[in-house]
């Protein structure tokens, strides 16, 4: 089962895919792609951690090429979030030919190889407001990855104010 969980910033999508997640019984793994620049990542990636002692998590360090991960097959994992990996994958040094289909592909495999998969990424570009060009570019992959899986996805979830909007599907939990 693919879940997607889109919103705003600290809208309450990552407790929500935790709580998803508490009630699975096999292995648990939490696919953090925030690379640490800078200290204010590593204080953040620090925190994070810290949240996320003692719930059955093995953390996995992993910025780019998510379907390349090697995972026991049926478990659950949590990738947290779609918006750094977007980032990583479209700014790679060695470059990519399309970040989207790359991700949509490498989720899709993910997805097929786990028991639940939960998804969270960021609702962007509906402020209206024209950036610089990468930017720019940036909202429009980042638009596109979201939209495809959200289609791909069995459940896909809005979080508003901390409540859980169901768009498509259902929760197990």
């Amino acid at each position: 089962m693919m879940i997607l969980i889109i919103g705003g910033s600290k809208c309450g999508k990552s407790s929500l895919a935790e709580r998803i997640l508490e009630g699975f019984s096999g292995d648990k793994y939490y696919i953090a792609t925030m690379q640490p620049y800078g200290e204010d990542a590593r204080e953040a990636i620090a925190r994070h951690r810290k949240m996320r002692e003692g719930r059955g998590f093995e953390t996995i360090e992993r910025y780019t090429d998510i379907g390349g991960l090697v995972l026991p097959d049926g478990c659950g994992v949590l990738l947290e979030c779609m918006g750094n990996l977007c980032a990583n994958e479209m700014f790679r040094p060695e470059g990519i030919c399309d970040p989207a289909e790359t991700i949509v592909r490498d989720m899709r495999s993910l997805s097929a190889r786990t028991a639940l998969l939960v998804i969270v990424t960021n609702q962007v570009g509906s402020d209206g407001i024209s950036y610089a060009p990468e930017t720019m570019e940036y909202i429009r992959i980042l638009g596109t990855v979201n939209a495809r899986l959200a289609a791909a996805a069995d459940c896909a979830v809005e979080c508003v104010c901390g409540i859980p909007v169901i768009l498509k599907g259902h929760l197990p939990c």
